[in-house]
Formats: structure tokens, sequence, C-alpha cells
């Protein structure tokens, strides 16, 4: 009896320690809802963790081509993204309109963007962190813009 509480013990702290690991970079949000009959309505969550390792295990071609197409952009990128923490909370982007609201801002080190409209809501966030990555990732692909 004694060895499996030990077992469980063990199992329970590794998955401990799992949860932690793969939710240390935060959370990506995504909320999808069309406002009509039969609209879609999409909410997913996912650790920004995985989009790290995604990006390792994806086909060297692939992000070799996408590295290319972005490389005009990944300056401008990487420095907004590594300046974006300076500001926790700022508005950068809103727009008000009477069918339509669109925002974007940082809140607590994240990418936030919302858009309200007649049509339907769509709501993202991203740790700015993983932004930063995923141009890290680029740059290094390009040879280091």
């Amino acid at each position: 009896m004694l060895l499996i509480a030990k077992a469980a013990l063990g199992l329970s702290a590794t998955l401990a320690v799992a949860t932690a690991y793969t939710f240390s970079e935060g959370v990506i949000r995504v909320d999808v809802d069309e406002h009509r009959a039969g609209g879609s309505h999409v909410h997913f969550w996912m650790p920004a963790t995985v989009v790290g390792l995604g990006m390792h295990v994806a086909p060297r071609q692939a992000m070799e081509k996408a590295a290319r197409q972005t490389r005009e952009v990944l300056p401008a990128l990487r420095i907004g993204a590594k300046e974006l923490r300076n500001y926790p909370d700022a508005v950068l982007v809103e727009v008000t309109q009477p069918e339509q609201h669109v925002r974007v801002a940082t809140d607590h080190g994240k990418l936030r963007v919302d858009v309200d409209g007649n049509d339907g809501t769509v709501h993202v966030v991203m740790p700015l962190e993983t932004i930063q990555d995923v141009t890290d990732k680029m740059e290094e692909l390009n040879g280091g813009v």
C-alpha cells in the first residue's frame, strides 16, 4: 500500500511540474462569436509554450519560407515586442464607429486585440514574450537580420 501511495505522490508531483512549465509563458486566448442565426462560436485557450514547440517541430523548409517572407518586418516586430513590455497597460489603437469598435492594447504583458461589430466579436490575447520568441526564431532562420 505504501508503494502505491509513493507512486501516486510521484505522479502528482510530476504532473504539477509539467503543468507549471506548460503554462509558464502564459496562455493564448482566441474567442470568435458570429452574431447571426447559425453563427460560429469558437473559443480556445492554449499554452503559449505550444508556439515554441511548434516552431521546433515544424518542417525546416516551411519555417525558412516564413522567415524569408517576414524578413522586412522582423526588425520592427522585434523592437515593438521588446518595447511594448515597457508599457504594461497602454491602449495602442482605438477606433469607435457606430457599428464597430476596435481596440489594440497591452494588458499586463499581453497584447490584446478586441473587435466588436454588428457581425460578431473577435478577442485575441497573446503574451508579448511569445511574439518576441517568434521574432527571435525568424531572425535566427534569416541569419540574424
